[in-house]
């Protein structure tokens, strides 16, 4: 999986739709293989980003889960620790 996409369920506050569509984003970056898509594939590759933040924004209203909401600030700093170590050698 594409390492930009970053989990969104579960969050307090939730994932905003600005979060949505830049995962959406960078999922069909990934699958097309283009990083901007050409003039001739440009309407597609929108009209993709916009059905895959459908769906994402309608999977993540329907996810339920026990566990408590995670904090943004917290799970940044986790991953900042996870880079370090991973990068430090």
């Amino acid at each position: 999986m594409c390492r930009n996409i970053r989990t969104l369920h579960n969050f307090e506050p939730p994932a905003t739709q600005e979060e949505v569509r830049g995962a959406a984003i960078q999922y069909v970056r990934k699958i097309s293989g283009a990083t901007k898509p050409s003039k001739a594939n440009e309407e597609a590759f929108e009209r993709a980003v916009d059905a895959v933040a459908t769906a994402s924004s309608q999977l993540l209203g329907e996810l339920v889960t026990t566990a408590p909401p995670k904090d943004r600030e917290v799970e940044a700093a986790k991953a900042r620790d996870r880079a370090a170590k991973r990068y430090a050698a």
